[in-house]
């Protein structure tokens, strides 16, 4: 059989070795939307160098020290040994594991590959109402007491949110600023009292406003407020459909729980003689339209809670919405995969090097 040229069979086997890891690496970078990307590219250009490594494994035989033979004749007619049929290995080894070090320099980042990374948070204003409603015994012990503790294990389970409090009766304040110490914001909302804001009235339309006002600097992908009232709008000078507005505007989502059963709510009236709890009725007029109006306008969504097991339900329906809003946030998360490139990259130029200092070393 013919044997092929020394320069002929080192361009070859690096051809060759370079098809062979070609159809196990690249056929995921050829696929349309396989979400491979490169972080520096550039790197690539260095590529236009491998020729120059074929033609130095080429050449470093020729042109290296040889051992003066004097019947040259003779070894002719032996043939090449097995050591010098693996030159265009060593060769091949060489080019191809610096082709996979240049593609792990360029930093390859795939969409498809699953990696735990920390999600950006969601910027949320928790907005109370505390207007005098607020102590009806519907939900036990009152809507008020029941209100703060679901609040309380709402905030308990947030990681890397900054939430804010707002609370409202026929006016509307903060009651702490966005943060991310849950403890403070915590210990603030357990000490809310009836009475802190007076008046039956509620002004629903102020109090979205002033938490639009906490979220309008925000620079969050999802800023959301969780509106909780009794009650029906009639006071303020901002209507809750212009705060409505005016969160769309801002791609504030609003959600919306509506506590209590019914117009008639049963009231602490005081104690009896016997120190138990006498109760009567309230008229606590209720919007439903309007707040299901608002979450749908603001693209948030509307939860009704009539007794205490209601309002942790809707909570946890909350949180489930915002953890599917957190994910859609995120967009597309590359994760880097140099490492599926650098590793074979290293092993090919070791077993180069092994093949140089055992097999074929060189005499002299």
């Amino acid at each position: 059989m013919r044997r092929l040229p020394p320069g002929i069979g080192h361009l070859a086997g690096s051809l060759g070795l370079l098809a062979a890891a070609s159809a196990i690496y690249l056929p995921p970078w050829l696929l349309p939307g396989s979400g491979l990307r490169f972080e520096t590219p550039w790197f690539l250009l260095c590529f236009a160098a491998l020729p120059l490594l074929i033609a130095a494994g080429m050449l470093e035989r020729r042109f290296t020290g040889r051992l003066r033979f004097p019947l040259t004749k003779v070894l002719a007619t032996t043939g090449a040994g097995w050591r010098t049929r693996l030159l265009p290995v060593a060769t091949a080894l060489r080019v191809t594991g610096v082709a996979f070090l240049i593609v792990a320099l360029a930093r390859p980042q795939d969409s498809t590959e699953r990696e735990e990374t920390e999600m950006e948070g969601i910027d949320i204003v928790l907005t109370l109402d505390v207007s005098l409603s607020m102590k009806a015994a519907d939900l036990a012990p009152t809507r008020l007491v029941a209100a703060k503790a679901v609040v309380q294990d709402f905030i308990k389970r947030r990681k890397n949110d900054r939430i804010g409090a707002v609370i409202f009766a026929e006016n509307a304040y903060t009651l702490c600023p966005l943060t991310l110490d849950y403890s403070i914001l915590a210990n603030m909302i357990n000490e809310i009292e009836l009475g802190v804001i007076g008046g039956q009235a509620t002004a629903i339309g102020n109090a979205v406003g002033v938490s639009i006002n906490r979220l309008r600097k925000s620079d969050a992908k999802s800023k959301v407020i969780i509106l909780l009232t009794d009650g029906t709008s009639n006071a303020g000078n901002i209507s809750p459909e212009q705060a409505t507005l005016f969160a769309k505007t801002l791609g504030i989502k609003i959600y919306t729980v509506l506590m209590g059963r019914q117009d008639e709510a049963p009231v602490s009236s005081g104690l009896d003689f016997f120190r138990q709890q006498v109760f009567g009725t309230q008229s606590v007029p209720i919007n439903r339209e309007l707040l299901v109006e608002m979450s749908e306008d603001s693209g948030g969504a509307f939860f009704e809670a009539t007794d205490a097991k209601g309002l942790v339900s809707s909570f946890h329906a909350i949180l489930d919405a915002l953890e599917r809003s957190r994910i859609a946030d995120q967009g597309v998360v590359y994760a880097e995969v140099f490492g599926r490139y650098l590793w074979p990259g290293l092993l090919l130029i070791g077993l180069e090097v092994l093949l140089g200092l055992f097999v074929m070393r060189r005499i002299p």
